[in-house]
């Protein structure tokens, strides 16, 4: 398959309405809580159903609900609780986009789950991103002297 090159906005329309659903999969992303950044060292994740979620925009926002389905034709999702009510009175889920969601819990983690979460990790720890306690630091004492020593070589000027 051919990457995509142009930066006309009407192509990159058509891009996206074409896209392949293997590859929609990307566009389903959402942000990780604080406390799961933190734990696992990343930003953001694909939705999985069964993930909890919370709001984070739109006439929802606050609700915190599990995915009970993710549309990737539609790359929308739908969230226990959030429905709205048909003319006939059925309820119907009220369809999501992921980008407005934060995930809050994640649901079931698998091996391919668990594979995507190390490689983004260790892609972050290589470019030096990663806010995580598993990473190791200079104790402050030697970052103190490297910087107490560039301060003198500057004061001798």
């Amino acid at each position: 398959m051919t990457r995509v090159t142009s930066l006309q906005p009407r192509k990159q329309r058509r891009f996206l309405y074409n896209m392949p659903l293997h590859l929609r999969h990307k566009l389903l992303t959402a942000p990780l809580s604080p406390e799961l950044r933190k734990e696992l060292g990343i930003r953001n994740l694909p939705v999985k159903k069964g993930d909890v979620v919370r709001i984070m925009r739109g006439d929802w926002k606050g609700h915190e609900g599990k995915i009970v389905e993710v549309d990737l034709r539609r790359v929308r999702i739908h969230i226990e609780g959030v429905t709205i009510k048909r003319a006939d009175g059925t309820p119907v889920y009220y369809p999501i986009h992921p980008s407005k969601v934060m995930i809050i819990k994640l649901g079931e983690v698998d091996k391919v789950r668990k594979k995507i979460i190390e490689r983004r990790r260790m892609a972050r720890e290589s470019i030096g991103k990663v806010e995580t306690s598993r990473r190791i630091s200079k104790p402050p004492e030697q970052e103190e002297s490297s910087t107490t020593e560039i301060s003198e070589e500057k004061k001798g000027r």
